[in-house]
């Protein structure tokens, strides 16, 4: 049974979560607000959500607050989701980069881990000779949750039924003895992901080195346009002259002031 929340506690929490992760929480979320941190409440054995407001507040740096920000998230996705954005990755980005053989691509919002890893899946099958290219992606989410399900590699079969058998076999292990009906994902993927939890509301980003290409797909459509249009500008900060921005396929920048070029519907390029 899910606690009742009172309107000053949701609009407390909704501030909350506003400020912390960017999440925008109309009052139609306020069930599902409930419903998701209710087992908190009981885990911890408070008897209202002000009272577990007040021991989020005692430690904003607490694990307790990370846990908090990982009920709310949504993390939903597929392997090779929006193929378009793969197709165009491989069909123009990598031609564009074949003489420096190097791609720098951040996934900023990985969730469990099948965006980057069909990132990396893309990479190996589009070039001749992978060992002589220099493949690197940072993979980043708010949620320690999925991003320790990520860093793992590991998926129930069924995640990968639409996935073609041959890539398949080219890039996954399939379990054997206990572990029949997983599937991991195989080393020479991994080791060139870096998996990090990251906040998107961040002012500064621990990126070094300009990147090729920034994946922030499905994650826009819980945030209000102003802090679309703040993170936009920041991506464009850490973007190599040429180089994409891909969003999802139910989000837009048509009313976000920013300095993209428009190539197609999701896919921006910064002005060279």
């Amino acid at each position: 049974m899910d606690y009742a929340i009172s309107t000053e506690e949701f609009e407390r929490f909704r501030r909350l979560i506003y400020d912390e992760s960017g999440i925008s929480l109309g009052e139609q979320k306020r069930s599902l607000l409930a419903s998701r941190l209710s087992k908190r409440l009981r885990d911890l054995g408070f008897a209202t959500f002000s009272e577990y407001y007040n021991r989020l507040m005692e430690d904003p740096a607490s694990d307790e607050f990370t846990r908090m920000l990982d009920l709310i998230s949504t993390n939903k996705t597929d392997f090779f989701r929006e193929p378009k954005h793969f197709e165009f990755l491989r069909d123009r980005i990598l031609p564009e980069l074949a003489k420096a053989k190097q791609i720098r691509i951040w996934s900023s919002a990985c969730s469990s881990g099948e965006e980057p890893y069909t990132i990396a899946m893309t990479l190996y099958d589009s070039v001749q000779n992978p060992s002589e290219w220099d493949f690197k992606i940072l993979a980043s989410d708010l949620s320690t949750r999925v991003l320790a399900r990520a860093a793992s590699g590991v998926y129930d079969e069924e995640r990968v039924r639409d996935v073609p058998p041959e890539v398949v076999k080219r890039h996954f292990l399939r379990g054997r003895g206990s572990s029949v009906g997983n599937i991991k994902i195989k080393p020479h993927l991994g080791q060139i992901i870096r998996f990090r939890r990251l906040n998107l509301m961040d002012d500064h980003y621990p990126i070094k080195s300009p990147l090729d290409l920034i994946f922030c797909r499905n994650v826009m459509i819980y945030f209000d346009r102003p802090t679309q249009e703040r993170l936009v500008n920041k991506f464009h900060r850490y973007l190599k002259p040429g180089g994409y921005l891909f969003i999802g396929h139910s989000e837009s920048l048509q009313w976000v002031k920013h300095p993209f070029k428009a190539l197609a519907p999701t896919i921006y390029q910064k002005e060279r």
